[in-house]
């Protein structure tokens, strides 16, 4: 069992609390996961050729000062950080597969959480509202997040194992539920190169349609095609950097709520997690139907 929360902003005043927003929604879910947790914050895209790169450092207390010295020592640019706790974001014009093999010889103890023009990503172990604390989500801001509270049923509780989980740029998918044919659909990837970094199902789930999105689909396109290949029980809420999904198995099994607004969208596990949401009773709340695809646009 698992909570998943989205939230998707139609007011630029809403975006600049988006944190307010996530950040209760988040915490009402630590019943169905206390085991990790993690938020997924989409931010107005970089307009020039620079990404977002966000890293997890294994150890507190890591110098995040150097690595940026380090950076551009080596590649001659001209990048920047912002860092919190044990995470950091690094904006740098350098092209992504150099920087992915700069991170991996220079710093094999950091992680890399996330790339994108927009997307910036949390995620750790422990009781969500400490996370929220630890990387002060209140204080976010931005078009749209998706996160999630994780209780461990098919893989280990570690930092990596948290959700959301991301390929390629700018893409993250939170998943409640359970997948039964995650090694089918791995070896079907790796047969075509795909990497995988951790055993957890819902990682399968999140590059198939990644996969998909590279080979011309788009997101919606891909899900079709989930439906045809993925087996097992599912609530998949996805984002974009212009948008957000959700969609649920043929079966419907586990929960999903959606409130829809002038103002916003949001969804989650359970309706208590929207319950503190402004306008929430003239907002259109509905359960989705099976194996119907939900998409709003930023």
């Amino acid at each position: 069992m698992c909570g998943i929360v989205g939230f998707l902003a139609r007011r630029e005043s809403h975006s600049r609390k988006l944190g307010e927003f996530v950040t209760p929604m988040l915490d009402c879910m630590s019943t169905r996961g206390p085991d990790s947790a993690g938020l997924a914050v989409f931010r107005e895209p970089l307009g020039d050729q620079s990404r977002r790169f966000g890293l997890r450092a294994d150890r507190p207390g890591f110098d995040w000062e150097t690595l940026h010295q380090k950076l551009n020592e080596s590649t001659r640019g001209d990048s920047r950080i912002d860092s919190v706790d044990n995470h950091a974001f690094v904006i740098s014009a350098v092209p992504v597969d150099e920087f992915k093999a700069w991170l991996r010889d220079a710093f094999p103890e950091v992680r890399l959480l996330s790339v994108g023009r927009a997307i910036e990503m949390y995620k750790d172990e422990g009781l969500p509202g400490e996370i929220a604390q630890r990387f002060h989500f209140p204080e976010l801001q931005g078009t749209h997040a998706v996160g999630h509270t994780r209780m461990a049923t098919e893989s280990a509780v570690s930092p990596a194992h948290a959700h959301p989980y991301t390929a390629g740029e700018d893409f993250c998918l939170v998943h409640n539920g359970s997948l039964s044919n995650p090694y089918r659909i791995r070896r079907k990837l790796e047969r075509r190169g795909i990497t995988f970094e951790t055993d957890n199902d819902t990682e399968a789930g999140c590059r198939f349609l990644e996969w998909r999105m590279r080979e011309g689909d788009t997101l919606e396109q891909a899900i079709e095609t989930a439906f045809d290949e993925l087996d097992g029980f599912f609530t998949f809420l996805m984002a974009t950097s212009d948008r957000m999904v959700l969609v649920r198995d043929a079966f419907a099994c586990k929960p999903a709520v959606v409130a829809e607004s002038d103002d916003y969208v949001a969804a989650a596990s359970e309706f208590r997690s929207l319950a503190h949401l402004p306008g929430i009773k003239s907002a259109n709340v509905f359960e989705p139907a099976p194996q119907q695809i939900y998409s709003w646009t930023v």
